[in-house]
């Protein structure tokens, strides 16, 4: 089923400024996991503001289960059905103490309290942030904060998650638990747009789109993707590192699939051909 549909859409900022988002034509299915790559300029973060109606078409359309963003009185629903989490969480927390924020939204909406209070723990269970019900936000770390960022969007239930470069303040390891967190949550069916600079992660989603200059430059599994390296480079991108060694083997003559994205699949590409070299001494 499609979830989200752009037909030829066109956005600038002003009538007489130039076009940011040009000709963009993309179906997302439910329980779909797309990655959008792009250098900074590129439009990605223009072009998600546009599926939770932030922003609208300067021409064309975009469809959100059935209803049209360019249609006023559709985007109460349409904004109901879809969260956002931005690159800064200190940009998204409001309260000063963690259940306080996660259940900001849900007041709003005049959710019964014993409900609010049921859906702030399972949230927060659901984010490994259990616990921290009654911690001040401002003491939390980088990665915490997003955590608690995630959880306040996911409490609303949303049935798509747009999430924009949700781990780029974040090290190693806070990028790793938000990306499983991530994972987690399509793997229970919301559909994941997640923005991003990071190659690896990208290497995860089921779909990646690849935006220059406003445009889907090239799009598709993620294999596909980055098979196209000299293009991708072109553009100022990289490819995951497992990949880049790839292409460095095969300069040296080394047969060895393209298609590695992950780090488990590169080791045991390399272990294949270690025991391949054994056999022969």
């Amino acid at each position: 089923m499609t979830q989200i549909e752009t037909r030829n859409l066109f956005f600038k900022y002003s009538q007489d400024g130039e076009f940011i988002i040009k000709d963009i034509n993309l179906n997302i299915e439910q329980g779909d996991f797309i990655a959008v790559l792009g250098h900074n300029g590129s439009g990605k973060s223009t072009f998600a503001k546009h599926l939770n109606a932030i922003l609208t078409p300067t021409e064309g359309e975009v469809i959100i289960n059935g209803s049209n963003t360019n249609e006023e009185q559709n985007l109460y629903e349409i904004r109901k059905t879809i969260g956002m989490v931005f690159q800064n969480p200190d940009n998204q927390i409001i309260a000063t103490v963690v259940e306080e924020d996660v259940a900001f939204a849900l007041e709003n909406l005049s959710v019964a309290p014993d409900e609010i209070r049921k859906t702030v723990d399972e949230t927060l269970e659901m984010v490994g942030m259990d616990g921290f019900q009654k911690h001040a936000t401002h003491q939390l770390s980088g990665g915490q904060k997003q955590r608690v960022a995630i959880a306040g969007i996911i409490a609303m239930r949303p049935k798509i998650l747009i999430l924009d470069e949700p781990t780029a303040m974040l090290d190693p390891r806070g990028r790793k638990d938000v990306m499983n967190i991530i994972k987690k949550f399509n793997d229970e069916g919301i559909t994941i747009i997640l923005i991003t600079h990071y190659m690896n992660e990208a290497a995860q989603a089921k779909r990646v789109v690849v935006m220059n200059d406003g445009e889907i430059l090239i799009e598709g599994t993620p294999e596909y993707v980055f098979q196209n390296a000299g293009l991708l480079k072109s553009i100022g991108l990289d490819v995951p590192q497992s990949t880049e060694l790839m292409f460095m083997l095969r300069e040296k003559g080394i047969k060895v699939p393209l298609s590695v994205l992950t780090e488990d699949d590169c080791i045991s590409v390399i272990e294949e051909l270690l025991n391949k070299k054994e056999e022969k001494i």
